[in-house]
């Protein structure tokens, strides 16, 4: 009975529904991008290019670093270029970095849409696997379409490669 008042009740139709759509697009919220290439070199050579922030803009036509370093706790801003017509700016903090392993960085509007960015360097037997991958979170999640920065990364794991392996003689 109290039940069936609280469904019926004006605040149940202006609060109780408008915050269960929410928790519900919040648990239905969630994908993920990955890409991933092998790199004809050892993970140190890897990672020192993709630590040299300052030459990103040599190599890189995806992400580069324009304001901060790449050191726990701090932020990053970088300009993203998704495909050759559009670009825009993200703003991440690092919250992991592995050396030769794993460079890991996050952000967004809390709730709305997050990411968590994973760099993941495992070397195999005469290269290193370089993995990038992305997971999204929040309520505007089911609404985004991540392919095309799955494409971008894609094309970040062949920019990266080719930088590695033409630096490789030097």
């Amino acid at each position: 009975m109290i039940v069936m008042e609280i469904i019926k009740s004006k605040w149940f139709l202006f609060v109780g529904i408008p915050l269960i759509v929410l928790v519900v697009l919040y648990i239905l919220g969630k994908k993920s991008v990955h890409a991933e290439i092998v790199i004809n070199a050892t993970p140190e050579k890897v990672w020192s290019v993709l630590m040299d922030k300052s030459a990103y803009r040599e190599w890189n036509t995806v992400l580069i670093p324009v304001k901060g370093d790449l050191e726990i706790g701090t932020k990053v801003d970088y300009e993203f270029y998704q495909d050759e017509n559009s670009s825009y700016t993200i703003s991440s903090k690092v919250l992991a970095v592995e050396e030769n392993k794993l460079l890991n960085q996050g952000g967004g509007a809390f709730g709305v849409l997050t990411f968590n960015h994973k760099y993941i360097l495992e070397e195999t037997e005469d290269s290193t696997k370089v993995i990038i991958h992305e997971d999204y979170r929040g309520i505007g999640v089911p609404f985004w379409n991540p392919a095309p920065v799955e494409k971008a990364y894609e094309r970040l794991c062949e920019d990266l490669m080719n930088r590695v392996e033409t630096l490789k003689g030097e």
